[in-house]
């Protein structure tokens, strides 16, 4: 289980670094507002590089969030479903 631990975690930090300093650049109108990180993507002026950023900015905040819960929830569920279905306990006595 601490290999799934160590897989989500580092989904969840290398995501997330990435999804912050992308938001940083483009979600951040003034280090003065409270809308930092989370304000609106900009829609005028933007390049091609522009855009594939903002989308890479979606996917690697969902990758982050998905990707966490997979190895977190998901994966350790299924091992111990497959364990119970096969009616072997979990932990031998």
């Amino acid at each position: 289980m601490a290999d799934e631990f160590a897989k989500g975690f580092g989904i969840l930090v290398t995501a997330g670094l990435g999804w912050m300093t992308l938001a940083g650049w483009y979600n951040t109108p003034s280090f003065e507002s409270l809308q930092q990180l989370i304000a609106p993507d900009p829609t005028q002026g933007l390049t091609v590089y522009d855009q594939l950023a903002i989308i890479l900015k979606d996917a690697l905040f969902w990758f982050a969030i998905l990707g966490a819960l997979t190895f977190w929830v998901i994966i350790p569920a299924f091992k111990e479903f497959q364990q119970w279905r096969a009616g072997k306990p979990d932990h031998p006595e």
